[in-house]
């Protein structure tokens, strides 16, 4: 035992030394091998998880990390890193699961503290106020590992201690940029800021947001570094702002929307069904229904956290074959970049729900979409992109939107919180690849060119 043992330390050791000189895939092909050793060691399947999340393969990190839960369930920081890829993938009741049996086994730690603070924010829990002070209260700070040769690009990221933060785990390369991140919401505003060549604003979420959009605008305004994504310009890309101004655009249709108090919504005579009901703030499907008649109205409300709620016109994305369409398409310093295209029997499409996987000529259809977007959309919705593009204005954001059968682009959302999620690695996604890598090289390019012009750290 002595000896296997040894030989574990030893393989955990050279797989953890080839991670930090930056060299992913022979570090994580070292931790599974460290892994034939011991199947159940804690630090392998954990840094392995962490490893494939930062390269986009979530599922590869969902599977280590639920192994590191399964065979070491006392582990709090296991239980965290599940809790949090949960979070992302909004599965918040799992995540408070985990979070809670984190504090069961480490009542004081903080990664777990914050955690269970956005769960219970996004569920409308007062408990949530709590647990921020616990999680964020003398921790607005924090250094992210940065593993390159040589002078690194100093960042500063501004974050929201909320959910909503626009993605950047696969773009930020930590063998280029040394990354601070800043919970705007907890940063003492009188503090000199921590040196740096680029403000990166990744709070992305205006409906959620607008406090650390507004503590963010000021951090931004105390600096002369160059800043990513302008709070101000963010502000601007809430649901009912972008439906707004961007449905005055030829060639778009968007959906009226009317946020309305929970208890006005009964004896709101002017409402028309179908129509979709929405908590603000969500993401990736959560608390969004669907609601067919007035009959129906009140049994949907009581399902859904939050004393304002949206009401938002239903747009139709079905084509000819009765299935649903959207398109992703990112935008970064101002040129478009496709993404995806998710095809689904739902009403409410997103990739990871949608017959894809299992429908090759679905798969056609999204990789003719791919490599030639303009022949797929058509000029009127290409024309409709490109003035979004110059109405929303920010470096980084992403838009998805259906084709209606006159070739009008249906608006569902423009912001930049949208996530860039790699394909998984059967050989199936492989049309997938160059596309999503190609966007995630220009987000770095563009990182890059704003560190040079910032001319070095402030």
């Amino acid at each position: 035992m002595l000896r296997a043992d040894s030989e574990i330390d030893k393989a955990v050791k050279r797989a953890r030394a080839l991670a930090w000189s930056g060299d992913d895939e022979a570090a994580k092909a070292a931790f599974v091998e460290a892994l034939r050793l011991d199947a159940t060691h804690f630090e392998a399947l954990n840094d392995l998880g962490a490893l494939a999340l930062a390269s986009g393969h979530r599922s590869a990190a969902r599977t280590s990390y639920r192994q590191a839960v399964r065979c070491h369930p006392s582990h709090p920081i296991g239980r965290v890193n599940l809790g949090n890829i949960l979070v992302e993938d909004g599965e918040l009741e799992q995540a408070r699961e985990q979070y809670e049996a984190a504090l069961d086994f480490g009542p004081d730690l903080p990664e777990a503290h914050q955690g269970l603070a956005r769960v219970f924010a996004a569920l409308g829990d007062e408990r949530a106020a709590a647990h921020f002070r616990k999680g964020f209260t003398g921790r607005a700070i924090v250094q992210v590992g940065y593993r390159g040769v040589g002078p690194a690009a100093p960042v500063l990221l501004l974050a929201s201690v909320r959910l909503g933060n626009m993605p950047t785990r696969q773009w930020l390369d930590d063998r280029l940029f040394a990354v601070t991140v800043i919970h705007v919401e907890y940063w003492d505003t009188a503090a000199p800021l921590p040196p740096h060549a680029l403000i990166l604003n990744v709070v992305g979420d205006a409906d959620l947001c607008d406090e650390a959009l507004t503590r963010a605008e000021a951090l931004i305004a105390r600096s002369a570094a160059p800043a990513i994504n302008p709070p101000g310009l963010v502000r601007a890309t809430s649901r009912a702002e972008n439906a707004r101004r961007l449905g005055a655009i030829s060639g778009v249709v968007a959906p009226d929307i009317v946020t309305l108090a929970r208890a006005d919504f009964l004896r709101a005579e002017h409402l028309r069904f179908p129509l979709l009901l929405r908590t603000p703030g969500f993401h990736t499907g959560q608390n969004f229904v669907l609601v067919e008649t007035r009959e129906t109205l009140a049994a949907a409300l009581d399902s859904l956290p939050g004393d304002e709620l949206m009401a938002i016109e239903y747009l139709d994305a079905r084509g000819p074959d009765g299935l649903a369409r959207k398109y992703r398409v990112m935008f970064i310093e101002g040129k478009m970049f496709p993404l995806h295209l998710a095809i689904s029997h739902l009403w409410k499409v997103h990739y990871f729900t949608s017959c894809m996987a299992d429908n090759a000529a679905h798969r056609e259809e999204e990789r003719r979409f791919l490599e030639n977007m303009p022949a797929a959309l058509g000029k009127r919705a290409m024309a409709a992109l490109d003035e979004i593009r110059s109405e929303v204005g920010l470096d980084y954001f992403g838009v998805d939107f259906a084709l209606a059968a006159d070739g009008h682009v249906l608006m569902f959302e423009a912001n930049a919180a949208m996530v860039v999620i790699a394909p998984p690695p059967e050989p199936i996604w492989d049309y997938r690849r160059g596309p999503v890598a190609a966007i995630l090289e220009a987000a770095k390019r563009m990182a890059l060119s704003r560190v040079l012009a910032g001319g070095g750290g402030k």
